[in-house]
């Protein structure tokens, strides 16, 4: 599957409308009353206090940011979806379509648009948000390498100086503002925005109080999306991922995302109407090999334990089924299984000892007292490094070096440092192996780029590709991938990407690493579900505001 080229919107405006209209019916509703007959919802996050009040939506470390309601404030050009079709469904914008090599973006602004102090919404707040970039006024923190705009008639046409197919959302998510409101704010890269006046946007919610205990939004009564269901949101952080749950299933606390082990005992089973939805997307958990040091740089063994771990184990326990197995050997998930090669389609890795040990004796392995011995007579041993307090990746650890021991004889040391220690070991390539994300690109050069590419080894130090594979072919198929003009050219990088993956195991895919949310349904409905994936449930993503308009009361 790939993002949409192009989508135009006078079906979604429709479809909208006739939501946000259903919005408008009455319904009952525990809870607090937040004007009119319906409740507010409160969305929580396990953060601790957030004490320091910025509504900056560019700042990571805003309050808008950790808390979330940036997105609910300020919105996009377009909502590109990291799970099911992983379609793109225009917004700000009426419609977006890119060119042939993804240089250039052109949209059209949506009509009758307004900004929540009453000022229009035009094309003029497209150009100027982007313009910020070229002028330097704006830090391009997302790397968008924007080169200017050309104005025709009602279509914008954006330039960039390189191809952004691989990075699309980057683009479409960028928060629009009011030119009127920020041509006179001084340095955007700092500026709270806590003056009155100032956390002014388009979106479905205006700021109405913050404390430090929890902000307060109300619905935009002149909202273009139309009527909202939800007149109120509450924005809370707890201490701690068990202050959350213990929120969330008394009812505190409405809305979150939060990994909860034993999910079914404490939240699910305590209300009928407790929901919890695991949205997969084309990212994984995986294993990452140091290949520059033994034992890792040897593919047969990385080949051995690939025929060995468990990744049922990995979905069903570590993640208590918060996940997807990922068999295939290109590493691919079900997500991106359109995109795997006819030769690889049936190619799946499973648990096969008899054929690691097989891989293992024919590169010269042996075993002794049921230990691994390498070929240079030492005992095969290594360490798996995941931070403290990472419960369901702890879990994995375990299983981990069960399996292996039992399997294969492999030692397996199980390494918890604090975050900044696992940081510096990752970046630094002095751990033997770790289990990580991966940049999550919505197409198969999110794997390729994040195992297998030197770009991101900067000053000997690594964002992704912590392993360090390099291999010139590879490095070409992946340029070739970010910047081809046609899906040919895209289709032939990708199948020497393919290849090299399922020849040389850089890394283990062990499950689509998903995009979590935990809501309940005693007030309102229409949230997105398995059946109808058209956004995650995490409230954390842009496309909460998709989620919002279409809420109707229960």
């Amino acid at each position: 599957m790939k993002l949409r080229k192009s989508l135009i919107a006078a079906f979604a405006v429709a479809t909208l409308g006739a939501t946000v209209l259903a919005g408008c019916a009455s319904g009952g509703g525990t809870g607090d009353d937040a004007g009119g007959d319906q409740p507010a919802l409160t969305i929580a996050k396990p953060d601790g206090a957030i004490t320091t009040e910025s509504h900056n939506p560019y700042l990571g470390d805003s309050s808008a940011s950790k808390y979330g309601y940036a997105k609910v404030i300020f919105e996009p050009l377009a909502l590109v979806n990291p799970t099911g079709d992983l379609g793109t469904t225009p917004w700000l914008a009426e419609s977006v379509e890119w060119n042939e090599d993804y240089t250039e973006l052109t949209v059209v602004p949506r009509a009758d648009v307004t900004w929540s102090d009453g000022e229009p919404f035009t094309g003029d707040d497209i150009v100027f948000t982007f313009d910020q970039f070229l002028s330097g006024k704006l830090t391009d923190s997302s790397g968008l390498k924007y080169e200017g705009a050309t104005v025709d008639g009602d279509r914008i046409t954006l330039k960039f100086a390189d191809s952004k197919f691989t990075s699309q959302a980057r683009v479409l998510h960028t928060p629009i503002v009011p030119k009127h409101i920020w041509e006179n704010i001084e340095d955007p890269n700092t500026d709270p925005l806590t003056e009155d006046g100032l956390a002014v946007g388009t979106g479905p919610y205006t700021l109405s109080s913050w404390t430090t205990e929890s902000v307060t939004l109300a619905a935009n009564e002149d909202y273009w999306g139309g009527e909202l269901a939800v007149p109120e949101l509450h924005y809370v952080s707890y201490g701690d991922n068990a202050a959350l749950t213990t929120a969330l299933a008394s009812g505190d606390a409405d809305w979150a995302q939060a990994f909860i082990p034993q999910i079914e005992e404490s939240y699910l089973s305590v209300d009928e109407d407790n929901q919890f939805l695991v949205s997969p997307t084309a990212g994984a958990g995986t294993l990452f090999f140091n290949l520059q040091t033994k034992p890792f740089n040897d593919p047969a063994l990385r080949e051995a334990l690939a025929w060995t771990i468990d990744r049922d184990a990995y979905v069903d326990i570590a993640r208590e089924g918060a996940s997807d197995p990922i068999w295939n050997v290109t590493g691919l998930g079900t997500l991106l299984e359109d995109e795997i090669l006819p030769e690889y389609k049936d190619q799946n890795y499973s648990i096969d000892v008899d054929k690691a040990k097989q891989v293992l004796t024919g590169a010269g392995y042996t075993w002794k007292d049921d230990k691994l011995i390498d070929p240079d007579g030492e005992p095969v041993s290594f360490s798996i490094s995941v931070p403290a307090g990472w419960s369901d990746w702890n879990t994995e650890q375990a299983l981990l070096a069960e399996e292996l021991d039992e399997a294969l004889g492999i030692e397996v040391k199980v390494d918890q440092p604090d975050w900044g220690g696992w940081d510096a070991a990752r970046q630094e390539g002095t751990f033997q192996a770790i289990i990580h994300w991966l940049e999550d690109t919505g197409n198969v050069y999110g794997l390729y780029t994040s195992t297998m590419d030197p770009k991101w080894i900067v000053d000997d130090k690594a964002q992704f590709n912590f392993g360090r594979f390099e291999d010139p072919g590879v490095t070409e198929a992946l340029n070739t991938y970010a910047n081809a003009a046609s899906e040919e050219d895209r289709a032939a990088a990708s199948a020497v990407l393919q290849k090299s993956f399922a020849e040389n195991v850089p890394a283990i895919p062990l499950g689509a690493h998903p995009l979590l949310g935990e809501f309940n349904t005693r007030n309102y409905v229409g949230w997105p579900s398995e059946e109808d994936q058209y956004a995650s449930g995490d409230p954390t993503q842009p496309a909460v505001v998709q989620v919002l308009t279409k809420l109707t009361a229960k």
